[in-house]
């Protein structure tokens, strides 16, 4: 039985997907975003709800083609509330929709005093037979660092460049 948190996040998801205009711009690497400062990266993330959005590709020659049903990886380091570093918690995303959008609610990882000291987002799994070859574009294999976030709401939305999964297999570094 789900429990209303549980009801609450799914509810969120879903008003997030319907209310955010995601430009699919793969070309631009930035997306229009600005990147998070370092020095962001070790101090705690925003209070209220988190999340990490992004985009998901197969690329077939000079095609683009969103990818229906992927899923992205967040893993973030912790602390708990002492101050020591917990082991690292890795979060999936839901499958991406027909633009190949995924989403990823971090607001689990806040729990019991813990606080989120960095997170990367990493490709997870391609539904596509033809396309499962994961790219280093973007850092999806090797783990892209959030972008600045945007505030909607009480949601602080991070972001990452688009990644891109291809039909070539034996790639090098990843590309």
């Amino acid at each position: 039985m789900a429990t209303a948190y549980t009801k609450f996040a799914l509810a969120m998801l879903v008003l997030l997907i319907s209310t955010i205009a995601v430009s699919a711009n793969p070309g631009n690497e930035s997306n229009g975003l600005k990147p998070m400062p370092q020095n962001h990266l070790t101090q705690k993330f925003l209070p209220g709800f988190v999340a990490v959005q992004g985009l998901v590709y197969c690329k077939s020659g000079s095609k683009l083609i969103p990818l229906k049903g992927a899923v992205a990886r967040v893993t973030c380091l912790t602390t708990r509330p002492n101050g020591y570093e917990s082991a690292p918690i890795s979060i999936s995303s839901s499958p991406a929709d027909a633009k190949g959008y995924f989403l990823v609610m971090l607001s689990q990882l806040i729990r019991n005093g813990r606080r989120i000291k960095e997170c990367k987002a990493f490709l997870e799994k391609s539904p596509m037979e033809t396309c499962k070859e994961p790219t280093n574009i973007n850092n999806g294999t090797s783990g892209a660092l959030l972008r600045a976030p945007r505030l909607l709401k009480n949601i602080n939305l991070y972001s990452v460049a688009p990644f891109f999964y291809t039909t070539q297999s034996n790639l090098p570094n990843g590309y």
